[in-house]
């Protein structure tokens, strides 16, 4: 069976998609001696990112093990994790 998503480092709080994923899936993770099903609660695009737990506005959004941004709003699992919830920290010229 193919895999649907990808989850990188068991300290991510997001996965990501490895093709087109519906509203309703229900999606297998695993990484090391983390395992989780996620049932999505929005259509996901191939290369997205989706929410494996509840993030609160201001949390870190970590993928790699690495913080990539932070939540700009609340986001439920399952849920699209992209520019419309996340603000990005990498490669900004506008913060020091």
């Amino acid at each position: 069976m193919q895999e649907k998503a990808i989850l990188i480092d068991k300290k991510d709080n997001v996965a990501t998609a490895l093709r087109q994923l519906g509203k309703g899936d229900s999606v297998p993770v695993a990484v090391e001696d983390l395992s989780v099903s996620v049932v999505l609660s929005q259509d996901i695009s191939f290369g997205h990112k989706f929410a494996l737990t509840d993030i609160q506005q201001g949390d870190a959004i970590i993928k790699y093990g690495e913080v990539i941004g932070l939540a700009t709003k609340p986001i439920r699992q399952g849920e699209h994790v992209h520019v419309h919830n996340v603000e990005s920290q990498k490669g900004r010229g506008d913060k020091r």
